[in-house]
């Protein structure tokens, strides 16, 4: 019987949820999830949960904040001078934004407080510092052929 291995290419449909039971991201109702196997595509944790699988198995996965997104960085939360918002901008807690560095990069933050004089914004990944929860489900297994030469 197939398992997947490191550079297969596999197709999954997954549920993702965090401990408490909130779904943050599903395959259903879409196309399977499509990826190679360690080729860095995927959180560590996730590419880690389909090593050995085999097609059609079902397998539940649970992943550390460090095999995920990480965890939440305190310097990745900043105050931001309320003057430098547009002035047609009422800030507001739990408003998505996207801002710029001296670069031109763009990144996305999250107000999560609004003071008098500045707003409080994380620039760090959403999931950061949470556990994830996944079932997944194999739906199709790629394997590269592998050529041994004499």
């Amino acid at each position: 019987m197939q398992t997947v291995q490191k550079g297969d290419k596999v197709k999954v449909h997954y549920h993702g949820t965090l401990t408490d039971g909130t779904t943050f991201d599903s395959s259903a109702g879409r196309e399977p999830l499509a990826f190679e196997v360690g080729a860095g595509m995927m959180i560590a944790g996730f590419d880690q949960g389909v090593l050995g699988m085999t097609l059609g198995e079902k397998k539940r996965i649970q992943i550390a904040p460090g095999d995920a997104y990480g965890e939440s960085d305190p310097n990745m939360v900043i105050e931001f001078p309320k003057d430098r918002f547009p002035e047609d901008m009422v800030p507001e807690a739990g408003m998505q934004l996207n801002m710029s560095n001296g670069q031109g990069q763009q990144f996305p933050v999250v107000i999560t407080e609004v003071k008098d004089e500045v707003v409080v914004l994380d620039a760090n990944h959403p999931l950061a510092g949470k556990e994830l929860i996944f079932d997944i489900e194999m739906v199709e297994i790629e394997t590269p052929s592998r050529i041994i030469m004499p």
